[in-house]
């Protein structure tokens, strides 16, 4: 499939009612509002293509961005083509979710995420936040820095409230992620989250809601299922 093929489905496969809901949750214009379900189709089509996925991302089109995370090569990507998606990934889809995704699974993850979480600018740090998160998901424990991964829970709770409003949000993510995935550091995710206290983001008028880490990963805890690391982030 090319570029203009895809874009021309998705504009097909856009809904305004859809649009509506995710401008409320941070996604930027222009995209036309695809559902996720849709996407993957098009994702089991195509599977990987490292090219594909850098020429839908270019188009700065929000549905087509989230769908180049999907097919990206993680490990074919550069430096360069990592500080270029992470700068253009304004929406919180992409921010949040593509860029790390497809971060973490590359050969530069940790340290582009060490780089970005001490960015200014909101989206680029929310990026790195969730980028450390999903490789404490992936990696198995003796593939991570584990003694930087307990300074880093030092660093989210000192710098919780006077960070962005996302940044808060994903450094929340960063301590459940932390306690949930590496057991070693579960019981220092937990103090931490007691010592930072409430975290406050504006969820711009939706349902949506801040988890609490401690209930969190407690929650995790009860199922027997802490530690127990993913196959893929990608959803």
């Amino acid at each position: 499939m090319t570029v203009n093929e895809i874009m021309t489905e998705l504009q097909a496969k856009g809904s305004e009612s859809i649009k509506k809901i995710l401008l409320k949750h941070g996604i930027k214009e222009p995209f036309f509002g695809v559902k996720v379900e849709y996407l993957k189709n098009i994702q089991k089509k195509i599977k990987k293509d490292y090219l594909l996925a850098k020429e839908l991302y270019a188009t700065g089109n929000a549905d087509a961005m989230y769908l180049a995370g999907l097919i990206a090569d993680d490990e074919k990507m550069t430096k360069a083509d990592l500080e270029i998606w992470v700068k253009q990934a304004a929406s919180t889809n992409i921010s949040e979710y593509t860029v790390p995704w497809v971060a973490a699974g590359s050969p530069y993850g940790y340290e582009m995420a060490l780089k970005w979480i001490n960015d200014p600018i909101e989206h680029i740090a929310a990026a790195g936040w969730c980028t450390l998160s999903n490789l404490a998901a992936l990696k198995p424990d003796d593939q991570l820095d584990l003694a930087a991964y307990k300074k880093l829970l030092k660093q989210v709770e000192k710098g919780f409230h006077s960070s962005a409003n996302r940044v808060r949000y994903t450094m929340n993510g960063f301590i459940i992620a932390t306690g949930a995935y590496i057991t070693s550091l579960t019981d220092d995710a937990i103090a931490a989250a007691k010592r930072a206290g409430t975290i406050c983001v504006d969820m711009n008028g939706t349902a949506c809601k801040v988890p609490s880490a401690i209930d969190y990963i407690e929650k995790i805890n009860s199922r027997g299922a802490l530690g127990k690391k993913k196959k893929t982030v990608k959803c």
